[in-house]
C-alpha cells in the first residue's frame, strides 16, 4: 500500500493531510506530494507487469482497486545507434513514448489523476488541453466509467480532437489560447465539482509524469544518464522527471542524482522559459500569442516555469529553443535514422538535441536521453506541407518499373 506521508508547498513548505488539495493556504504555492515510502530494492519491480504500475509503492494511489489503467507505461527506451552517428554521440538514447495506448505521455499523469478522481469520489473528470492531453483524460475517463469535459485551443490539430471525440468526451472548443482556456476550465471545474486533472488534481496527476525516471533508470539497470533532453510547454514534466529520480536516491536504487543534466528543449514562438534562462531572469514573462507548429507546447504562460529555471541551475542544465523549420528537420531526421515518428514536440528535443552538441554541451561518450512524447500521426498536417507528394502512375508495371532504381 502507498503511504502519502503530506502534501507540501513547494513555496513555504507547510504541510496539509493527502486529502483533495492543490493550492497552499498560506502562499498558494502549488502542493506537491510527499511520501512515507515502503522498504523496496531493484527486485521489487522485477516480473512485473509492463505498465507504469509497476511502482505502485511510489505513486499516490493508495488502494489498487482505484487504479484505472490502459496499459500504458514501460516504452522502449531506443539506443540510437544511427542517428548517435550522425550526431557524433555513442550512448544517444530515445525514450519514446509516442507508443502508448493513446500515443503521448500524457497517458500517464491522466491514468494517475483520474485513478486519484475515483479514490476521492469524483463524479467526472476534464482537463484544460493542447491537445494530447485531451485524448488521454477521455480514454481513461471511458476506462473509469467517467463523464469527461475536456477544455482545448479551437486551433488544435484536427487529429487530436477527433481521438478526444472517439473516447466520447463532452469537447469544449474554446476561441482563445491555452491560458484563456486553463482559466475557463479552472473556474468550471471549482463551480461544477469535476476533477480537472492538471489544474484541482494537479498536485497528483503531475505524480504520473516521474515515471519517466523510474523507468529510465531502471531501464538502463538503475544507472542516471548524463543528459536528459526534455520537451518543454507547462514545466510540469522535467520538474517531475527530476523529483522522480530524487525520490529513487532517496531510497537507494540509484546514485550521484545532482551529476545528471537537465536539458528545457522549448519552440520559438512560445519559449518563456528559455528566454528567462538565457536572460538570467527568475521571472517567466509571458508569451501571449504564441506562434508554432509545436502546439502541444504552446503554453504562453507555463505553471511550472520557474521551477523548471530552479531545476536547470540545480543540475547544471540549459535551455534552448528551435524554430518550425529545425523541427520539421528533426521530424524527418529521427524518422529516417530510427524509424520513429514523432510530432513536433518530440522534433523540438532533437532539435535542442543537435544544438547541445553544437554548442560543445555534451561529451559524446555521454549516456544522453532524449524524450520523445508523442506521435506524428497526431499532426500530420504540417509535415504534408514539405513533404514530396505521392507521383500518381498508371497501373503499367513496366511504367512503373522505370520508375524503381
Amino acid at each position: 500500500m502507498t503511504q502519502i506521508k503530506s502534501l507540501r508547498c513547494r513555496e513555504c513548505k507547510k504541510e496539509y493531510p493527502p486529502i483533495f488539495k492543490y493550492i497552499c493556504d498560506e502562499c498558494f504555492g502549488p502542493l506537491d506530494v510527499n511520501y512515507d515510502f515502503p522498504s523496496v530494492n531493484k527486485n521489487t519491480f522485477a516480473n512485473r507487469e509492463h505498465t507504469y504500475w509497476r511502482y505502485f509503492e511510489l505513486l499516490p494511489i493508495a488502494e489498487k482497486s482505484n487504479i484505472v489503467s490502459i496499459g500504458a507505461g514501460m516504452t522502449p527506451l531506443l539506443k540510437a545507434e544511427k542517428l548517435g552517428k550522425i550526431l557524433g554521440l555513442n550512448n544517444l538514447y530515445i525514450k519514446n513514448d509516442s507508443v502508448n495506448p493513446t500515443f503521448s505521455f500524457k497517458d500517464r499523469p491522466a491514468g494517475v489523476a483520474v485513478s486519484k478522481a475515483k479514490e476521492f469520489g469524483f463524479n467526472a473528470v476534464g482537463c484544460a488541453s493542447t491537445g494530447n492531453l485531451a485524448s488521454a483524460t477521455a480514454a481513461h475517463a471511458a476506462k473509469g466509467g467517467f463523464p469527461c469535459y475536456v477544455f482545448a485551443p479551437s486551433d488544435i490539430e484536427h487529429a487530436k480532437i477527433v481521438q478526444a471525440l472517439a473516447y466520447g468526451a463532452n469537447f469544449i472548443a474554446v476561441d482563445g489560447t491555452y491560458d484563456d482556456t486553463n482559466r475557463i476550465a479552472a473556474q468550471i471545474g471549482d463551480s461544477k465539482g469535476i476533477g480537472i486533472v492538471n489544474i484541482n488534481m494537479r498536485s497528483y496527476y503531475v505524480e504520473g509524469s516521474k515515471t519517466l525516471a523510474f523507468e529510465v533508470a531502471e531501464q538502463l539497470d538503475w544507472n542516471v544518464p548524463d543528459h536528459l533532453v526534455v520537451p518543454v510547454g507547462s514545466g510540469a514534466m522535467l520538474n517531475a522527471i527530476c523529483k522522480g529520480f530524487e525520490e529513487l536516491e532517496s531510497i537507494s536504487l540509484v546514485n550521484n542524482v545532482s551529476s545528471m543534466h537537465m536539458i528545457a528543449a522549448q519552440p520559438h514562438g512560445c519559449a518563456p522559459i528559455v528566454d528567462a534562462f538565457k536572460k538570467k531572469e527568475t521571472d517567466i514573462i509571458p508569451v501571449e500569442q504564441p506562434n508554432t507548429i509545436a502546439k502541444s507546447l504552446a503554453i504562453g504562460d507555463p505553471g511550472d516555469g520557474r521551477y523548471v529555471l530552479k531545476r536547470l541551475q540545480q543540475y547544471n542544465g540549459w535551455a534552448e529553443e528551435s524554430t518550425d523549420k529545425e523541427i520539421l528537420d528533426a521530424i524527418l531526421l529521427l524518422a529516417k535514422t530510427e524509424g520513429i515518428f514523432t510530432e513536433p514536440a518530440g522534433g523540438v528535443s532533437v532539435a535542442v538535441l543537435q544544438k547541445m552538441i553544437e554548442q560543445g554541451k555534451i561529451d559524446k561518450n555521454d549516456t544522453t536521453i532524449c524524450y520523445v512524447t508523442g506521435n506524428g500521426l497526431k499532426a500530420t498536417e504540417v509535415l504534408m506541407e514539405v513533404l514530396e507528394k505521392p507521383q500518381i502512375m498508371q497501373a503499367d508495371a513496366a511504367k512503373i518499373s522505370a520508375m524503381v532504381r
